[in-house]
């Protein structure tokens, strides 16, 4: 986990009480969440099982070691969780050193909010050293914080992380807007009582209170941002 901690009640804007933006990585900011489906869809091919497309739903967004048991223990293949982690995050690591598309909209807002200095955390169920590779290429400095998933004991749908991320910049998760694209980062955003902004990747998610649905992160900026937080 790498960290610069900025003094608690950062303000972005004169009056506004928006303290930071925790964002997730895979599927929000980069546009991988086909990646996971087809290096998992791969690994599972070469130990003879076929993944039934239904279970795309399952997997995304969840933390590498539920959505890897999931596959195991639907499929029966003869493989240890230990070794399917290290297939699954090296065929990965292969497509994204060939191509690694940002979503739409996220090089823009990443710029306007680090041009305003807003603080900023990254937040993602992937493993460090999947992080660090991405972080190449979207820009390790936008970040004041970035979390792992293999660096906390309770990742997505728990809490944990973004309430890691939210002290990690000094920040009061009350005061903070993350961006999520799954129903998994949803629910542990809302759990760590942040406001949300739902823009969905592969499956569909419902706007409800204090979460706020969009299409695209072309629709995000600084004053949409600031915007949510009213109480």
């Amino acid at each position: 986990m790498t960290s610069t901690v900025p003094a608690l009640g950062t303000r972005t804007a004169e009056g506004s009480a928006l303290q930071g933006v925790l964002l997730d990585m895979d599927g929000t900011l980069v546009d991988t969440e086909g990646f996971w489906w087809d290096a998992e869809v791969e690994v599972f091919a070469s130990l003879g099982h076929a993944l039934d497309e239904a279970w795309r739903d399952v997997v995304v967004g969840g933390p590498m070691t539920r959505s890897a048991g999931f596959l195991i223990e639907a499929t029966g293949a003869d493989i240890t969780l230990p070794e399917l982690t290290v297939l699954l995050n090296d065929g990965f690591e292969d497509r994204i050193s060939r191509s690694l598309p940002l979503m739409p909209g996220a090089a823009r807002l990443l710029a306007e909010l680090a041009g305003q200095r807003v603080p900023m955390a990254l937040v993602s169920a992937s493993h460090r050293r999947i992080i660090d590779r991405v972080l190449d290429s979207i820009g390790a400095h936008h970040f004041e914080l970035t979390v792992a998933g293999d660096e906390v004991a309770r990742t997505k749908p728990y809490p944990d992380p973004y309430l890691l991320a939210a002290a990690g910049i000094g920040a009061d998760p009350a005061r903070c807007a993350v961006i999520e694209d799954t129903a998994t980062g949803v629910a542990a955003a809302e759990a760590a009582g942040c406001r949300v902004v739902a823009v969905p990747s592969v499956a569909p998610i419902a706007a409800a209170a204090g979460r706020t649905v969009v299409p695209s992160l072309e629709h995000v900026n600084l004053p949409f941002l600031q915007g949510l937080m009213t109480f």
